[in-house]
């Protein structure tokens, strides 16, 4: 009899000692949302090896980006504060100024499209229409160069590139002041973002679809989850005062991160938030989406 009645206690015992563990794991892979957690600089112990680019004139080319499905947004000019001291003391909130309008991508690129254009899919999580992952700094920027140089991009005077950090930071905010895009409420966060929680609830521990959460006020979506997104800036610190179309840093070492993860607790997925790894570093958390500009902006 005592043993059949510690049954039921040992298996919750061990059912909860099982997802405990798994979240010391994540928790100990994503870090934590305790205080002010310091910005991830190490990069993945076993980075990726590369998935070569196909040449491009071993390529059948798409016409351009609206063909093969990529949406943009019209972001207008205007002022913000960027940073956060209560996320990191050395995130100084301070005062940008955007000059001129930018288009931002509604998505992050997916696979299909990055393959499209690139002639691989490098990515741990398959699925057309997820967001292309574990591309580098690098493979972004050369993504951006291809889709440029696409004969109906170059007679429309396109040029696609990452956002700065600043124009990151200013879209995903939309116009608020608050932690999230849609407010200061965690507890909202699942129902625009792919983060831990969702993983935790069995949704899987891996990316999604783009485009099945909610957007912010300008209609962008995934800005606080699915995977990180690389910015064109170096890291650097913050201003102290108010600036002018920053691009960040004038050199260094590692490249900047913004956006929550798939694999993120809530604090990391803050507007606010930045991180920096060195530009050649690919993992399965790593994607990006563009902005366009006319050529010469």
């Amino acid at each position: 009899m005592l043993v059949a009645a510690n049954k039921p206690l040992t298996t919750w015992v061990n059912v909860h000692l099982f997802k405990s563990a798994a979240v010391c794991v994540v928790v100990a892979i994503c870090g934590c949302d305790q205080g002010q957690p310091a910005p991830p600089v190490a990069p993945d112990p076993t980075p990726e090896p590369a998935s070569v680019a196909t040449n491009v004139e071993d390529m059948e080319l798409p016409e351009s980006a609206e063909s093969i499905g990529m949406e943009f947004k019209l972001i207008p000019a205007g002022t913000f504060i960027m940073g956060d001291a209560r996320v990191d003391k050395d995130w100084t909130p301070h005062e940008v100024i955007l000059t001129t309008s930018f288009k931002m991508g509604v998505h992050e690129v997916t696979q299909a499209q990055y393959e499209q254009v690139m002639g691989v899919n490098p990515s741990e999580f398959k699925g057309a229409d997820n967001p292309v992952e574990k591309v580098s700094w690098d493979d972004a920027v050369e993504f951006c160069r291809r889709l440029s140089d696409l004969p109906a991009e170059k007679s429309a005077g396109h040029v696609y590139r990452l956002p700065t950090e600043a124009e990151w930071e200013y879209a995903c905010r939309a116009g608020t002041t608050t932690k999230y895009s849609f407010g200061d409420d965690e507890s909202d966060l699942g129902d625009h973002a792919w983060f831990l929680e969702n993983f935790l609830e069995n949704s899987g521990t891996n990316t999604h679809p783009v485009g099945r959460k909610g957007p912010n006020a300008w209609g962008l979506y995934g800005m606080h989850g699915n995977v990180l997104e690389w910015c064109q800036d170096w890291y650097g610190d913050y201003p102290s005062g108010s600036v002018t179309d920053p691009s960040g840093a004038t050199s260094g070492s590692y490249r900047v991160l913004r956006g929550g993860g798939w694999h993120d607790t809530a604090g990391f997925c803050r507007s606010a938030y930045r991180r920096r790894f060195l530009p050649s570093i690919r993992n399965y958390y790593f994607g990006f989406r563009v902005c366009l500009s006319p050529s010469g902006k």
